[in-house]
């Protein structure tokens, strides 16, 4: 069972450090999002948060403080979903659900996260 636990680490950190970093290189349309939340520096802020996911999907894969990573991951995505999957915003029906989608897919990302952070 030991081999499952680590597989699942690591499959559960992974994307979080391939999207910190396309975040984090270039931080695109996501500028824009952060942007429309009235947070300055929202370059800075969308290459900050890319960062903090790449560090904590590499501690939660590698199985350093992986409690606390999750908590980490779980706390950065909260900010990512608000800004990037606002669905309810969005007047195109098919825009909206496939926002919805992600931003559902993040909150469930979200749950699982904070329940690897409680248990490990």
């Amino acid at each position: 069972m030991r081999i499952l636990h680590v597989l699942g680490r690591a499959a559960f950190g992974a994307p979080f450090v391939i999207l910190g970093l396309d975040a984090a290189k270039e931080p695109g349309a996501r500028v824009k999002a952060v942007e429309a939340l009235g947070i300055p520096q929202p370059e800075l802020v969308v290459r900050a948060n890319g960062a903090a996911m790449v560090a904590g999907g590499a501690a939660l894969a590698a199985g350093v403080l992986p409690r606390a990573a999750a908590a980490g991951l779980a706390l950065s995505l909260i900010p990512t979903t608000q800004a990037g999957h606002s669905y309810w915003r969005e007047t195109d029906p098919v825009v909206r659900g496939q926002q919805r989608i992600h931003f559902l897919k993040n909150v469930g990302l979200v749950g699982a996260l904070l329940a690897y952070a409680a248990k490990g």
